[in-house]
């Protein structure tokens, strides 16, 4: 609560002098002369004389109320407008074979390649609240798993069912990025940005990586590019024809200096994630690189108070008026 006037509440000073005016200058002459009060020691008081000094406090009352008013009491509403420009994100996951190696760990549990990126995945969706997110899978081919949406929490329930396998046994890594490049062609946002994680080589497909990235550069699409795995070889479960399952070890094979080149032409980097741990930061550092811009305007609206003060002031003074008319009031 605030005062549009509040230098008129020093008129709460001037009270007592008008109360004073009002009632005090009565009690300096006795309303009717008596040559001997003695006669009258025996007699009570009576209501309406108990209730007389119930006129000033009234009138005071009014008097007090009329003044907050005056001073134009207000009460503040803070509002605010966000202004976002947001950044629009595909990702674009390797759901190859190789995705099943089992070189990654939380905690005390060996997890496969895609189950950390999913993880890890799931944690930069939740923090970008105010970006339009999409999800492109590929192996042999692409497939577009969710277009840009505002829904994190449908994405992430997409995200979830991605499986190794669903898409081939093949690489295409420069297919898969010309996929999540058209998803993005139509985009009106000012920072649109690809996010691609593999752990292979591109061996399929009609685009190479390398024309896939002119493609985005061309079209201001900014690609990051994430080489997961660990160095040297990696346990892969393998399913045997009896429906049980083994494991073979495969030597990790990931064409760094194709994924270097891809982010350099678009003005993006590429990382190495050899672990959960590196791969949590490379996550956090393309979230610090891209960060989506948010204004905040702002004001406060105020909302005016004085009727119900006004009224009440009113109310009082018609009341010490109407009570000094009666039996309280004094005789003259």
């Amino acid at each position: 609560m605030t005062f549009r006037y509040p230098w008129l509440l020093l008129l709460m000073l001037l009270i007592p002098a008008v109360l004073y005016l009002r009632y005090g200058w009565k009690r300096l002459r006795a309303p009717v002369r008596f040559s001997e009060v003695r006669q009258f020691a025996g007699i009570g008081r009576g209501w309406a004389a108990a209730l007389r000094p119930l006129l000033p406090f009234l009138f005071g009352i009014g008097l007090a109320l009329l003044v907050i008013a005056l001073a134009r009491p207000q009460r503040g509403l803070g509002q605010h407008r966000i202004h976002t420009e947001g950044v629009d994100i595909i990702l674009l996951v390797d759901l190859s074979p190789s995705m099943a190696a089992i070189d990654f760990s939380e905690g005390n549990q060996e997890i496969n390649r895609l189950d950390a990126t999913k993880k890890v995945a799931d944690r930069f969706i939740r923090a970008r609240r105010d970006d339009r997110i999409g999800l492109v899978a590929f192996a042999a081919q692409p497939y577009s798993i969710a277009p840009l949406t505002l829904d994190h929490g449908w994405l992430l329930t997409q995200m979830a069912r991605l499986q190794i396998g669903d898409l081939g046994d093949a690489t295409g890594i420069g297919m898969g990025l010309a996929s999540a490049i058209n998803r993005l062609r139509d985009s009106e946002a000012k920072s649109k940005v690809v996010i691609l994680l593999t752990d292979g080589v591109n061996n399929t497909g009609d685009i190479s990586p390398e024309n896939a990235a002119l493609a985005a550069k061309a079209l201001g699409i900014k690609v990051y590019t994430i080489g997961a795995g660990s160095s040297g070889f990696s346990r892969i479960p393998v399913r045997d024809p009896f429906g049980g399952t083994h494991y073979i070890q495969q030597r990790n094979d990931i064409d760094e200096a194709s994924l270097t080149q891809v982010a350099e032409l678009t003005g993006g980097h590429y990382f190495r994630a050899t672990d959960m741990a590196s791969l949590n930061r490379t996550f956090d550092e393309i979230d610090k690189m891209e960060k989506t811009k948010i204004e905040v305007e702002q004001y406060t609206r105020y909302e005016e108070r004085f009727q119900p003060l006004i009224l009440a002031g009113l109310f009082f003074l018609a009341l010490e008026q109407l009570l000094g008319l009666a039996r309280l009031e004094r005789f003259p």
